[in-house]
């Protein structure tokens, strides 16, 4: 849920991240401080805010803790442009990979997109106006009345005579059409067919350079093909209630200023924007003059311009990563945050460590958040009239499971809960429909019963669990 910014205290923050997250209170506190210190940047005369840079942030710590969660959560609390990228794929092509600059164009394509939404709940009711008048004018083509007067005045004879009591075919023709705008707000005319001009996107017929690298390309390049391959359309027979919403989506086209939204999303992307870089400990390593180390380090320096701030280019236009907050975090098994090259060492001042899970912390993940396992396969299986009454010692044996498997296998954290849950709940969820109006106590025996084969054979649960 967005909140104004002043109102996100670093209190406040951390309040909000522990709806969802349980434990990892440092990390919490200091994703809170950096995006706290964001608000009081933008406090400061204008010739100190730009000499301040944020304080990017590496989390240490193994798979299944919460790194990835606290960003993603980070960004929904403030509203910021957030994007997550694994530091891998740029190693994945020989030793360059993809463009790392690809993560600021997507995250800009992004910020585009939820400002385009924005404004476009502004002029619904005016698009859903304009497009009630469009089906009409397909429902009813306007009529062509006759220009000269004398041939006027012999049509409205006929019509006086048919016995109109009187009235014109124009004032006919309105009294029609507001019958008919009526049925369509009762809607009395959703399933007739109608035949509209519906467009097709540029990027189908872009679609063809799939998986060629130009995906990628220079922005004037890729305006260079749209232009080429110019919009086109074609008529289609859809019902009234689709050819609404399609005709609704065109006016929001038309009403929504793309230039005031490039520049909202461009000033969001430059002050607010969030990239998470996931897996950055699989690119650390002293490089070699051979060997994978060379394309480990050649990421790193590439992503380094655009950690220290640089511009990029995008097709919406010049953007500058000077005051992006970079997130960076990996497990660092094999290797630690020291291996990184020492430039980029120095753009991620705050390094944080995330605990392994005890049984508490998972026994508090199943319950306490509001997307907590247990409540989604209770309101899941709710939907076929089935109800799961959990006991506490049932979930108390869960989490203990959980622990348990981690420490026999490897050790995915919160993860492991997923695999748990699916299997225990497998019987229940294959049969629910003909279980409806029944209620189905989960308690300690049962999760040992379904689980048992798995914990005493080993070697099915490193494959199963």
């Amino acid at each position: 849920m967005r909140k104004p910014e002043e109102e996100l205290t670093p209190v406040q923050i951390v309040k909000e991240l522990d709806t969802y997250i349980i434990g990892q209170e440092k990390a919490k506190k200091s994703v809170a401080i950096a995006l706290r210190n964001r608000y009081r940047r933008k406090k400061l005369p204008e010739d100190l805010r730009d000499e301040v840079a944020p304080k990017n942030i590496v989390m240490i710590g193994p798979t299944g803790v919460g790194k990835t969660e606290i960003a993603r959560r980070l960004s929904n609390i403030s509203g910021a442009p957030f994007i997550k990228v694994e530091a891998t794929k740029y190693t994945e092509i020989g030793y360059v990979g993809r463009d790392v600059e690809s993560m600021i164009r997507d995250l800009t394509n992004i910020a585009v997109n939820d400002v385009k939404k924005e404004l476009s709940e502004e002029v619904e009711a005016l698009a859903k106006e304009r497009a009630e008048g469009d089906l009409l004018d397909i429902l009813l083509p306007p009529i062509s009345f006759p220009r000269n007067k004398s041939a006027a005045a012999a049509h409205e004879s006929q019509d006086k005579g048919v016995g109109t009591a009187g009235a014109s075919s124009e004032e006919r023709g309105t009294r029609t059409r507001e019958r008919f705008r009526e049925k369509l707000k009762n809607g009395e005319l959703e399933d007739k067919l109608v035949e509209i001009e519906v467009k097709q996107p540029k990027t189908q017929v872009l679609g063809m350079f799939a998986g060629t690298g130009l995906e990628d390309m220079d922005s004037n390049l890729s305006n260079m093909f749209s232009n080429i391959f110019p919009e086109k359309k074609k008529r289609k027979k859809v019902s009234i209630k689709e050819a609404r919403k399609i005709l609704e989506e065109e006016e929001k086209d038309k009403l929504i200023d793309m230039d005031k939204v490039v520049k909202i999303a461009t000033e969001r992307v430059e002050q607010s924007g969030i990239v998470f870089l996931d897996e950055i400990d699989k690119v650390a390593g002293k490089g070699n003059s051979h060997g994978p180390d060379v394309s480990r380090e050649g990421v790193q320096r590439d992503i380094l311009p655009i950690v220290e701030g640089s511009t990029v280019t995008t097709k919406y236009g010049a953007v500058r990563t000077h005051h992006i907050l970079f997130i960076a975090a990996g497990a660092f098994h094999m290797s630690k945050p020291s291996d990184l090259i020492p430039e980029l060492q120095g753009r991620f001042p705050i390094r944080v460590e995330l605990k392994s899970l005890t049984t508490e912390d998972l026994e508090k993940i199943l319950t306490q958040p509001k997307n907590a396992l247990v409540k989604q396969y209770c309101a899941l299986l709710a939907t076929e009239g089935v109800t799961l009454d959990f006991k506490p010692d049932a979930i108390k044996e869960i989490a203990k499971i959980a622990t348990f498997v981690n420490s026999q296998t490897e050790n995915i954290g919160a993860r492991r809960l997923y695999t748990i849950m699916e299997l225990l709940l497998e019987d229940v969820s294959f049969s629910a429909p003909e279980l409806s109006g029944q209620t189905i106590p989960v308690t300690v025996d049962y999760v040992r019963t379904r689980l048992k084969e798995i914990l005493e054979n080993k070697d099915l649960s490193r494959y199963i669990l």
